[in-house]
């Protein structure tokens, strides 16, 4: 549990990860996805704040958010805490959001999560889960925004392969940003356990 910025006596940073990862993303290679030009750091409005995930995002709409998504279910503030703390933690979940700083309620959001390799020299690969824009605040290029923010991200990182899985009528919005279908290894497969809910 959090008390006063502390966990177990040490310092505990509120931020899911450094904020200073954000600076510096490679945003001339993107430039053309963008109309009008807009960055993570230059977002087209000034009341729009780029950052990572916090843990008090709980109180500002976080939750309902991903609720337009998918199934979120009934978290209390200590599961939230809990969870953000052992994402934290691992060092590979990188829940970065977009922040209406009018009335501090966050509107968009996306992660970006690493995962280690033996392959490719040892190398890094990353996936993007959770995109989601606030459905008052669609048409504002928000969802290209968000996305681009992690993909410059993981490029950043070094990682060899960004890869994600979305709904066909989405296919062209990824496309736009530069994702492809790859021919021969297209399919995406799961296996859904019993829902907890």
């Amino acid at each position: 549990m959090v008390i006063n910025n502390k966990v177990n006596g040490e310092f505990h940073p509120s931020y899911l990860y450094n904020p200073d990862f954000l600076t510096g993303l490679d945003w001339n290679s993107v430039k053309s996805s963008v109309t009008p030009f807009v960055t993570n750091e230059e977002p087209g409005e000034d009341y729009f704040l780029i950052r990572p995930l916090q843990i008090d995002d709980c109180d500002k709409g976080y939750l309902p958010l991903l609720s337009q998504l998918t199934i979120v279910g009934d978290i209390s503030r200590s599961e939230f805490e809990a969870q953000f703390l052992k994402m934290q933690k691992a060092g590979c979940y990188f829940v970065t959001v977009i922040e209406d700083i009018r009335d501090s309620r966050i509107i968009a959001s996306a992660t970006l999560v690493t995962e280690l390799k033996f392959i490719h020299k040892c190398a890094e690969r990353a996936r993007l889960e959770d995109v989601v824009v606030n459905n008052s605040y669609r048409g504002k290029q928000l969802g290209k925004l968000i996305v681009l923010t992690v993909t410059l991200l993981a490029k950043k990182f070094g990682c060899y392969k960004m890869s994600l899985d979305c709904k066909d009528q989405l296919v062209p919005f990824y496309k736009s940003l530069g994702y492809v279908l790859e021919p021969g290894n297209s399919n995406s497969m799961m296996l859904r356990y019993e829902s907890k809910l």
